[in-house]
């Protein structure tokens, strides 16, 4: 077997400390001057530029093809791109609604909606799962529970005081409220 597999020459590894130490501070770097939102899991999009994040960097450390001038590069247009859909989106309801999609109700006042669960593709154990997360051991003790933006589950617990304006936007709350 060829030694070449495993070490070829010190100048790889050394290329990787040095490229590796520059990509990483310039990436925090342009990540703390963007904002915090870029690194968010508010939607699609900021899931892409997170994933799209690390594969750059990746592909700066590991590949002798791509420059550090290039990845930084790189950076820079997706970090740009996530900033600027994230402004249009603030400013404009059709962009805010082509990147995000809404919080959808998948329990009301206890009972199952199976049909926003089954467009969202959500089955009953997850839901239940979400229950046992937050200490619930039945579907008697929840107001509601919201399939997020993010793909996370909220739990509402049931309370004496309803305050319904906690519900509003989400998908199906009004058909289920009124």
């Amino acid at each position: 077997m060829s030694g070449t597999l495993f070490f070829q020459s010190w100048s790889g590894p050394g290329r990787v400390m040095i490229v590796g130490v520059l990509a990483y501070l310039a990436l925090v770097f342009l990540l703390r001057i963007s904002g915090k939102r870029t690194l968010s899991k508010m939607n699609a999009f900021d899931f892409v530029v997170t994933v799209g994040l690390g594969s750059t960097l990746a592909t700066i450390l590991l590949s002798k093809d791509v420059a550090l001038a290039e990845g930084l590069t790189a950076f820079a247009v997706l970090i740009g791109l996530q900033w600027m859909i994230a402004w249009l989106s603030v400013r404009s309801p059709t962009v805010s609604r082509l990147v995000k999609a809404e919080p959808r109700l998948l329990v009301y006042q206890g009972q199952l909606l199976h049909g926003a669960m089954r467009s969202e593709r959500v089955v009953e154990v997850e839901v239940l799962a979400a229950l046992r997360q937050q200490g619930l051991a039945s579907l008697a003790d929840v107001d509601a529970v919201v399939l997020e933006t993010d793909g996370t589950f909220t739990v509402v617990q049931r309370t004496d005081q309803v305050e319904p304006r906690a519900l509003q936007g989400v998908s199906g709350y009004e058909r289920v409220a009124t």
